[in-house]
């Protein structure tokens, strides 16, 4: 579990990282486009204001109280346009200010935009202006090789930088994770001794009081007392042996689980084993278990899932209510599903199953009995085999709890 805290939270950090720099680098990134095409629209309409060329003086922006351009940029602009008449015949073509393109590309690229029927847009490097002019149309064409070359080495830039400060931020959050779930480890490491040690403590003590309350009902004969006493001794051991078995199937290591056995037998000998007691309380259990499918596991842990899994499904199933066990194999999983019919189940009581001594019961006094620690038990047990279990409501009147195991 531990494990699992520490790399939710590096991925969690990761990826709102990743997720900051691709909006700053987002919004930065179309702010220089914008001002890109925002500068080249603006010298395109100064050259159409003066039918291809510019004025000799700078005009001056009102709204802005300063001329509307550097007046170097006359000098450090290439640019060239094309006349075409009504007809779509180009009649003029002017590339004075510029050398990277000669008549016949000023032509081509000419063409292609007229084609488009669009007034404003890039074609390639260049940027381009169509407007009416003598009684046809003229395209202007202004180089923007430079500015866009700068915006894709800033994206390139910027994205090398990002990625080297993903895998920093990465490698200090490997360091740095171990140390922030340390307190919460050690709390845990904790929580699961204390469990074991008062659990084997606990033993001894029940151990003497179910053997002494035995002797003193051969001295003097069964009463309600002492049954009462044995009762509940035998009820807190079986809670105790349920801890004891959670805090060891967290523990418990890949390595230990490696022996194969046949799962299709495994849930059909539990199902036959439910099979009675679905009967004497009324309900129907019935099975859906493909043939010969073997995984590699703890089968006595399995063997005590399916049994966990099926109890929990006969007790908490409605009167005359339905059961049913299903095994199959998908690709490369494995999948165990157990369904019944119930009372009522919420949303809500559903996200909490699978916590320990959470009943849906809240009052805690269910006829069902039970502490609570049976589901838990089972999700330790599956997380241990590197599995995934769930559990559904699709009306609110019955549970599915689904079993996923990789093969």
């Amino acid at each position: 579990m531990i494990k699992k805290l520490r790399i939710k939270l590096i991925v969690s950090s990761m990826v709102s990282l990743l997720l900051v720099l691709c909006v700053i680098e987002g919004i930065v990134g179309v702010l220089n486009y914008k001002k890109i095409v925002r500068d080249a629209d603006r010298v395109l309409e100064v050259l159409e204001e003066n039918s291809g060329t510019f004025p000799k003086k700078i005009p001056f922006d009102q709204n802005k109280n300063r001329p509307f351009m550097s007046p170097e940029v006359p000098y450090e602009s290439r640019y060239f346009s094309v006349l075409f008449n009504d007809a779509g015949e180009v009649v003029f073509i002017n590339t004075e200010k510029t050398v990277s393109i000669d008549t016949m590309e000023a032509i081509e690229y000419a063409e292609n935009v007229w084609e488009k029927q669009r007034n404003r847009g890039f074609y390639k490097n260049y940027r381009y202006l169509r407007y009416p002019y003598k009684g046809g149309e003229q395209i202007i064409f202004l180089n923007c090789d430079r500015q866009l070359d700068t915006f894709k080495s800033f994206l390139l830039t910027a994205f090398g930088v990002s990625v080297l400060g993903l895998l920093s931020v990465l490698i200090l959050m490997i360091y740095f994770s171990s140390k922030i779930v340390k307190p919460f480890s050690d709390n845990y490491e904790k929580q699961k001794r204390f469990i074991t040690d008062a659990g084997h403590e606990l033993k001894t003590p029940l151990t003497i009081i179910n053997a002494d309350t035995e002797i003193l009902e051969m001295d003097y004969g069964e009463n309600e007392w002492l049954k009462d006493i044995q009762s509940q001794t035998k009820r807190l051991a079986d809670l105790t042996n349920a801890l004891i078995l959670l805090s060891k199937m967290e523990e418990r290591q890949e390595k230990e689980m490696k022996i194969e056995f046949p799962l299709s037998d495994i849930v059909e000998e539990e199902c036959h084993v439910f099979q009675a007691l679905a009967k004497v309380c009324g309900k129907t259990l019935s099975s859906s278990i493909a043939a010969k499918i073997s995984m590699k596991g703890d089968e006595k842990a399995i063997r005590s899932l399916v049994s966990i899994l099926l109890d929990n499904a006969v007790k908490y199933a409605n009167e005359k209510g339905r059961i049913t066990v299903t095994l199959e194999k998908q690709k490369n999983r494995i999948y165990l599903s157990v369904f019944n019919t119930t009372e009522y189940i919420s949303k809500e009581q559903i996200s909490h199953l699978f916590e320990r001594f959470y009943r849906t019961d809240s009052s805690r006094n269910s006829q069902t009995g039970g502490y609570g620690l049976g589901l838990s038990i089972a999700a330790a047990t599956v997380s241990a085999h590197k599995g995934k279990i769930t559990a559904d409501t699709k009306d609110e009147h019955s549970l599915q709890i689904t079993v996923m195991f990789p093969l």
